[in-house]
């Protein structure tokens, strides 16, 4: 009777303790919205685009999806194993002001293929598997509505699955790695040959695993690439080919790479007008090297990594600093927030990427504020409801809050009899400074208007309103739109622009900063970026640019 007894209360002590963590965990606050309950296809994946419209796709031969193809058109598809003639679409449009969703056509199969936003603000989309794997894609935004992929037929050399795209200072994007490709190419194709080998990620490359896909590209300020797979980075001179700088590996040595998937991003860059720009890479989560083959072999989920770690690429003996996250997680998206933090959101804890391998969904989101003190970096926010894990998305939107969808860890479409059905809904993820407290607090931006050209090296005025208090010194930030899939935002940069002048104009609500634009198109790729002022860590809406 006293061992039931002890048995007993241990059991209860754990169970009050679990509850107060979870009260303490969720006093942050952030708010979840169920946009749309079904959208017709899993939201493998997502970019926005200039006119506030989000690109979303899965693959061609996944069976029929949950939106029929536009006019009664249907596909051939003699690749798919259920419907070998497919009237269903396998992309859309969202239309973020409406919350509206309209079906596109695209032809061959875009799964786990890779893309960036050209400096004109055209979607460019290449590989995938199949039909796809040696295919580019072009989607151009437009006001009617009429818009769609054209297919290029042999615009990659080689193919590409689970490679990654970076757009270039020239407005070309090199196309990285993939499955079974050490090396990378250029889109459009550069003189011949076009195809250059990449030995660093055979080096990286775990047999059985690989470890290594989709792997973190970063445009470093000095207009080289920071390229990192698996557990380890090197510094790209991709105009001569050449490795200049050799990274150590993370401590610890685990993978974070796909299908051990982590995520990364280059935090905010700052002091732009510096001569040398400090530039830091954070990498989070992931799986222990071997989860992979013991989910798929054994059907043994390891625990997921719980840490992250953070490197100054640039200092002269670069050493990754290692910090303890609130949770493990894999398959995690990390989203650069307006005001710099970073949105750690969606994922498992435990397991791997690929089909069926990850368990323990992570529901609540964390944020990371990279200017803290180490150890007070992360706060938890509030839980969503809807697991998201293998093939999950998140993007920022101009109005700050985050796009959340997908979570198709299947080879088909499958909502029944399954632990983790294919998911395709859409939510908005509004963080803390979205909240009404905060409203009086929050600038609006009167001038210039969005859509307004601007160059480099120039003095840039923003004239706004602050209802409330304007304390401390405003910032002005510039987001540039990601590609995103498996847990990797593609292209993702954040700049703090340096303050000129700031001042009251007119009224007591009215402000006017003026701030310079960024002098390279190393530091600042051409192209549309997303606007915001900032009074005290909370952004306003932002207004589109044009940096050329």
């Amino acid at each position: 009777m006293a061992a039931r007894a002890t048995t007993f209360y241990a059991l209860l002590l754990t169970s009050l303790q679990l509850l107060l963590t979870c009260q303490v965990s969720f006093a942050a606050g952030g708010k979840w919205n169920l946009l749309l309950p079904n959208v017709g296809i899993s939201a493998m994946h997502m970019q926005l685009l200039r006119n506030d419209r989000v690109v979303m796709f899965d693959r061609t031969n996944f069976g029929p999806s949950n939106i029929s193809l536009p006019n009664g058109n249907c596909r051939n598809n003699p690749q798919d194993p259920i419907s070998k003639i497919d009237c269903t679409a396998h992309s859309i449009e969202y239309d973020v002001a409406s919350n509206t969703i309209r079906p596109l056509t695209v032809q061959s199969n875009t799964w786990c293929s890779s893309g960036s936003v050209r400096p004109d603000g055209v979607l460019v989309q290449t590989g995938g598997d199949r039909d796809g794997e040696l295919k580019a894609r072009i989607f151009s935004p437009c006001k009617d509505k009429r818009c769609d992929w054209i297919e290029i037929n042999n615009g990659l050399t080689k193919r590409r699955w689970y490679s990654s795209n970076h757009i270039l200072p020239d407005g070309k994007q090199i196309v990285i790695g993939g499955q079974g490709q050490f090396n990378y190419e250029f889109f459009p194709k550069t003189t011949s040959p076009n195809v250059i080998a990449l030995p660093f990620l055979a080096e990286t490359n775990d047999r059985g695993e690989e470890n290594n896909l989709y792997p973190y590209v970063f445009l470093n300020t000095d207009g080289r690439l920071f390229i990192f797979a698996n557990n380890r980075a090197i510094l790209l001179d991709y105009v001569k080919n050449t490795v200049v700088k050799t990274y150590p590996a993370i401590p610890g040595g685990d993978p974070r790479s796909y299908p051990s998937t982590g995520s990364a991003v280059l935090l905010p860059l700052k002091n732009l007008e510096a001569v040398k720009i400090d530039a830091e890479v954070l990498v989070c989560g992931g799986a222990p090297k071997g989860s992979y083959l013991l989910a798929f072999r054994r059907k043994t989920f390891v625990k997921a990594l719980d840490t992250c770690a953070r490197i100054k690429i640039n200092d002269e003996n670069p050493q990754w600093m290692v910090e303890k996250m609130p949770r493990a997680r894999v398959m995690g998206d990390m989203t650069l927030l307006p005001n710099g933090d970073v949105l750690i959101i969606n994922g498992g804890a435990s397991g791997s990427a690929a089909w069926e391998l990850g368990r323990e969904p992570v529901l609540v989101p964390d944020v990371y504020h990279p200017e803290n003190p180490v150890n007070s970096r992360f706060e938890s926010l509030n839980p969503t409801t809807i697991p998201r894990m293998y093939h999950s998305t998140a993007v920022l939107l101009r109005d700050g809050r985050v796009l959340v969808g997908g979570s198709n860890p299947h080879a088909f479409y499958n909502f029944t009899n399954v632990l983790f059905p294919t998911e395709l809904s859409l939510e908005a993820f509004s963080p803390g400074y979205l909240e009404p407290e905060f409203a009086k607090l929050r600038p609006k931006i009167q001038s210039p208007k969005s859509q307004v050209m601007i160059t480099y090296r120039m003095n840039l005025k923003l004239k706004f309103k602050v209802a409330g208090e304007v304390k401390g010194p405003v910032k002005v930030t510039m987001v540039f739109p990601s590609f995103t899939t498996h847990s990797f935002s593609m292209n993702q940069r954040l700049l703090v622009l340096d303050n000129v002048t700031f001042k009251r104009s007119g009224k007591s609500t009215n402000y006017e900063v003026e701030v310079k634009t960024p002098r390279s198109a190393n530091i600042a790729l051409p192209g549309y970026y997303m606007v915001f002022v900032v009074n005290q860590n909370i952004p306003s809406e932002g207004i589109w640019v044009r940096l050329q």
